[in-house]
Parts: structure tokens; C-alpha cells; sequence
């Protein structure tokens, strides 16, 4: 019997998702248990998930998951090799994952391991260094200094971050992606969470429901809630506070233009504009989100629970919950788990 681990974000569980599981046991067996790595309420985009972190983890066991662990906030919301790091470490730590599984636009795992090699060679930073000398952005002087077409791919580029990760006596299995591409619009049965965010945000539901394993209920979370609160706990950081946290660019200037755009900005989304630059990911909020602001305990969300959203995905036929999804729920807080009648769709603090 073979236990596969799975890292995700499952913001939103969709189809993909369980065919991904589904997958997986096709291949490993039948008796495989899947354990999967998710994260909590803040994801790796620098914004909070959908909806909570109980009830994502529901819909994993739900659809084919043996036990869901969380993948704390700092390596959530990092960059993919601390993302990669972190969570492959959670499933190394367990003592019983053989597999690692996970999506991949190539579908085969001898290209993502030669960039993976690539990346530890010896010569990798001084390439990486010509190529920003010669006014490449990150990423593509990234690419150009392994010379790996997979790591314009998101997907791919996780992959090769998660074989730079894996222990030894772990081995790894890549499923190819199917349908619809990293945001891009759904295609072959399955859309993309990034795609089902935006219509369950906007109150479409009804179009996404039919990518998702169960309609749709309750509200969604949104940065749009508290984009003024952030936007006020921003402007009380000087380059100081942005220079001391993870990724802070200090070496690229970052901090400065933080700090400036926070004072000027009308709302989060002008805040981040701003603050892009070429040489950086397009989206700097991993490391300005508001789970990394200065003060939030152990690099967690901020205190005070202002955001509350709705339970979300109404799991069908959903009776007394089975001992191991009682398990993943909080015991105290007043928080409802899954399954307990009216309970499912209270609203919950993130």
C-alpha cells in the first residue's frame, strides 16, 4: 500500500482537483491513502482564500483525500521555492508519504528534473546575474540561465521546485494537466480556480457550478472587504518595516517604492501597481500581503478577525460528519463542522 502526498491550494475545490486524486490512486492503486498539504485562510497570490480553510479541507476528504494538513502562513504565502520547501517538508515529516504527486503542463518528470539540476549547478547564479546585468526580468533571467522552457509554465515551475525539495526515499509522479490552462478560461470539462474565483465572486455561481463537485452556497471571501484597513496598516510602514520582511527586495529598491506607493495609493490593487518593477513578479503581495505585515504573530494573518465569509460549498447529502473531518475542524470558537446541520453555512472568521 503506497501513501501519495498532494500539495494544493484547493481555492476553490474543483473537478481537476478530485480527477488529480482520482488520478493518483488510478495509478499508485486503489489502496492508496492521499494525504494532502493545504493552505489555510492566506494564499501563495498574497490574498485570503475563497472561503475558509475547514471548509476546503471538507471538500478535499470529500473528494477522495484521506487527511488534509495545513500548510502554515510563511511558506503559503512565499515564493515557490519556500512554498515548495515548506510543504514537501510537512509531507517528509509525517514519516509515510512515498509519492509525491502533483500537476504539471509537461506531464513528464525528465525535463522538470534536469532544471531542477540546472538550478543547483554550481554556475546558475552568476548566469542568473548576466541575465538581470542585461535588463531580463526575474523570471525570464531565471530561464534563460537554465536554459528550461518548463520554467515559463507555472505548473512546471512548481514542479521543479518541489523535486529541488524532495528527500531522498521520496519519489515523485506528474500528472498532466488537463482542460483549462493556469488562468486561462475552462475548457475540456474542467475551468480554473482562478477563473471559478471570479465568477463565484461576482455572484455567478450558477456558471461555475458545473466545475465544481457540489453547487455552490454561502458568500465568498474578498480582499475588496478589508482593502482599506490593509491599505491604513500599509501606510504606517516606513522602508524599515519593508526591508525587514521575507522577500523584501531590498537589493532591487522595493522597499522605497513600497513605502511611497502605500502613501499615494486609493486602494490595494494601486498600491500593488506601482510597486511592480521588471526584474520582479508581477505580483508583489506574497511579500506585502497581509499575512507578513510587521506584528502579525508568528507570520500569521494579522489579528482581529475582521473578515468573515460564508461556509461556501454545500457538501450534498451532508449528515453527521465522519470522525476524521470532525478531526480537522476547530473543537472551540463556536466554529460549525462540516456536516452539522445549519452549522455548514455560519459565517467564520478567517
Amino acid at each position: 500500500m503506497a501513501t501519495a502526498g498532494i500539495v494544493a491550494e484547493y481555492n476553490p475545490f474543483h473537478r481537476g482537483h478530485a480527477w488529480h486524486i482520482a488520478w493518483t490512486r488510478q495509478t499508485l492503486g486503489a489502496d492508496t491513502a492521499v494525504i494532502c498539504v493545504m493552505s489555510g485562510h492566506w494564499v501563495q497570490r498574497g490574498e485570503c482564500a475563497l472561503t475558509d480553510k475547514w471548509s476546503r479541507a471538507a471538500l478535499a476528504l470529500s473528494g477522495g483525500a484521506d487527511l488534509v494538513l495545513e500548510l502554515p502562513t510563511p511558506w503559503a504565502m512565499a515564493s515557490a521555492e519556500a512554498f515548495a520547501r515548506g510543504a514537501v517538508g510537512l509531507l517528509a515529516a509525517t514519516g509515510v508519504v512515498d509519492v509525491l504527486s502533483f500537476g504539471s503542463e509537461t506531464g513528464e518528470l525528465a525535463p522538470l528534473r534536469a532544471a531542477a539540476a540546472a538550478l543547483d549547478g554550481p554556475d546558475y547564479p552568476e548566469r542568473l546575474r548576466a541575465g538581470l546585468a542585461r535588463g531580463l526580468s526575474f523570471p525570464a533571467a531565471r530561464q534563460a540561465a537554465v536554459g528550461a522552457d518548463c520554467l515559463a509554465s507555472p505548473n512546471d515551475n512548481l514542479g521543479v521546485e518541489y523535486l529541488r525539495a524532495l528527500p531522498p526515499g521520496m519519489e515523485a509522479l506528474t500528472i498532466p494537466r488537463r482542460g483549462a490552462a493556469h488562468d486561462g478560461p475552462a475548457a475540456g470539462g474542467f475551468a480554473s480556480a482562478s477563473e471559478l474565483r471570479a465568477l463565484l465572486r461576482a455572484g455567478r455561481a450558477v456558471e461555475a457550478d458545473p466545475y465544481l463537485p457540489a453547487p455552490w452556497s454561502g458568500e465568498t471571501a474578498s480582499m475588496a472587504h478589508i482593502d482599506r484597513a490593509v491599505l491604513a496598516r500599509l501606510r504606517m510602514m516606513d522602508e524599515a518595516d519593508w526591508a525587514a520582511l521575507p522577500d523584501g527586495g531590498v537589493a532591487e529598491g522595493l522597499p522605497a517604492r513600497l513605502a511611497r506607493s502605500a502613501r499615494t495609493a486609493d486602494s490595494l490593487e494601486d498600491f500593488l501597481c506601482p510597486g511592480q518593477d521588471q526584474a520582479l513578479p508581477s505580483r508583489p503581495a506574497a511579500a506585502a500581503g497581509p499575512g507578513r505585515l510587521p506584528g502579525a504573530a508568528g507570520g500569521g494573518a494579522a489579528p482581529g478577525g475582521a473578515l468573515c465569509t460564508g461556509a461556501g460549498p454545500q457538501r450534498p447529502g451532508a449528515g453527521a460528519a465522519a470522525p476524521h473531518e470532525r478531526d480537522l475542524c476547530p473543537s472551540g470558537g463556536g466554529q460549525a463542522r462540516p456536516g452539522q446541520g445549519s452549522g455548514w453555512g455560519r459565517p467564520r472568521p478567517l
